[in-house]
């Protein structure tokens, strides 16, 4: 028997991509932006998005679905683990006290990642306002070499590693959509 979904994808003109070019928000017909912020910013949008996608047309059960055991990965956890992640680097560029966790213990947004609606509404909504919040905090940083926080990290390297983060779990999106419901990434 088995369990394995089939692959599929709603691509027309390259069946091996998750959305046909012309229909994909990500892609601009321009040229990219011009400068090193607006190139980051850029690419942090670009993978912010990537994983709405990969989350999109779920139920909250196949949302919370782990990848395989004993990981407690889900998209779900990743979407709490990326809020979790959003509100910690804004720990990196203040000297003051760090916000506390939002979900508590260490390891709680992937352990109590649950497939009920309210858990949903809740990740994304914790998932906006810390990227907003982070995102406004930043903008008063627009020396990429400025220094900030108690360990003087560079605004840059906060940037990339934001970047760095998403993208990573962008990859392990495409991994477990393609468990869920067999739609390949891109």
């Amino acid at each position: 028997m088995n369990d394995s979904p089939e692959r599929w994808t709603q691509a027309t003109v390259h069946p091996d991509m998750w959305v046909d070019p012309a229909d994909d928000p990500r892609d601009n017909d321009g040229p990219g932006p011009d400068g090193e912020l607006p190139t980051l910013l850029d690419f942090l949008s670009g993978y912010r998005l990537t994983l709405r996608m990969k989350c999109d047309g779920l139920t909250p059960e196949q949302l919370a679905t782990r990848s395989v055991p004993p990981s407690t990965m889900s998209l779900l956890g990743l979407l709490r683990h990326l809020a979790e992640a959003e509100r910690d680097w804004r720990n990196w560029i203040t000297d003051g006290e760090p916000l506390p966790k939002l979900y508590g213990k260490r390891d709680a947004d992937f352990d109590d990642a649950v497939g009920d609606q309210a858990v949903v509404d809740a990740a994304y909504a914790d998932l906006e306002r810390e990227q907003a919040a982070l995102d406004a905090e930043l903008a008063a940083f627009p020396d990429l070499g400025q220094r900030v926080g108690k360990d003087g990290v560079a605004i840059r390297e906060l940037m990339v590693h934001r970047i760095e983060e998403y993208a990573r779990h962008c990859g392990h999106a495409d991994l477990l959509r393609e468990r869920i419901d067999g739609r390949v990434g891109q």
